[in-house]
C-alpha cells in the first residue's frame, strides 16, 4: 500500500511562503534611524520567526524607545504592510505546491505570527479557498515557539497535529510545530535551523509536489 499524504499541511508565512523578512529588517533599521537607536543584522536575525510582541519588547529595550511593545509592533506593521501591498515576494515553489495540494484535496492552514492586517494583502493574491484555516499571531495567547499556534490550526481542521506536515524556515517555528507533534519540513532561508528528530530538510520547495510528501512522514 502506498503511504498516505499528510492529513493537512500547515504553512508558516514569513520566510516560507513569502520572503518578507527583508521587509521587516528594513523597517527595523528605519525605526532605529528615526529614533536614534542601536540595531544590527544580528539583532534582526534574532527576531526571525518570533511572536511579534516578543519582538516588540526586544526592539523597545534594544533601541531604548519610549514606546510600548504594542506601539512598536504597530509601527513595524505600518512599514511592512506598505511594502507587501506594493509587491509580494513569493518563495520558490510555494504557490505551485499550494496549487497542487488544493488539486489533490489536501487541506492547508496558514500558521503565522504576523497579524491579520499584514496577512490580508498576501492572501488577496491567492485563491480564496487556498487555506481552510488561518491562525495569526493576534489570535493566540502563546506565540511560536509555543505549540499553541500549530495545535490551534490542527484542531480547527479536525485532525491530529501528529498527522500533519508543517513547513517552516526558522528554529522558532520548527520548535513550535515539533512541540505540537507535527513532522516539520524545513526549508532554510535567512537563518540556519538545527537538526531535530521530526525535522526533514530540503533546499527549496521548487519542484516539490503533493506526491512527494508521504515519503517525508514517519
Amino acid at each position: 500500500m502506498a503511504p498516505a499524504a499528510p492529513a493537512a499541511v500547515l504553512w508558516d508565512m514569513d520566510g516560507t511562503l513569502v520572503d518578507t523578512e527583508p521587509y521587516w529588517i528594513d523597517t527595523e533599521y528605519a525605526m532605529a534611524s528615526k529614533y536614534g537607536g542601536e540595531w544590527s543584522r544580528e539583532d534582526a536575525l534574532r527576531l526571525v520567526g518570533n511572536d511579534l510582541l516578543e519582538s516588540g519588547r526586544y526592539i523597545q529595550e534594544r533601541m531604548g524607545l519610549g514606546l510600548t511593545a504594542e506601539d512598536v509592533v504597530e509601527e513595524l506593521l505600518d512599514g511592512v504592510v506598505e511594502r507587501v501591498t506594493e509587491e509580494v515576494p513569493w518563495r520558490p515553489g510555494a504557490r505551485e505546491l499550494l496549487t497542487d495540494l488544493r488539486s489533490a484535496g489536501v487541506r492547508c492552514a496558514l500558521v503565522t505570527m504576523s497579524y491579520e492586517r499584514f496577512v490580508a494583502p498576501i492572501l488577496a493574491q491567492l485563491p480564496t479557498e487556498t487555506f481552510a484555516v488561518i491562525v495569526t499571531g493576534d489570535q493566540v495567547r502563546n506565540g511560536k515557539p509555543h505549540p499553541e499556534p500549530y495545535q490551534t490550526a490542527a484542531a480547527a481542521l479536525g485532525v491530529r497535529a501528529a498527522d500533519c506536515l508543517a513547513i517552516e524556515d526558522s528554529n522558532t517555528g520548527a520548535r513550535s510545530a515539533e512541540a505540537a507533534g507535527c513532522t516539520v519540513l524545513v526549508v532554510e532561508n535567512h537563518v540556519p535551523v538545527a537538526p531535530g528528530e521530526r525535522r526533514i530538510f530540503l533546499p527549496s520547495l521548487a519542484g516539490v509536489a503533493t506526491g512527494d510528501l508521504p515519503a517525508l512522514l514517519p
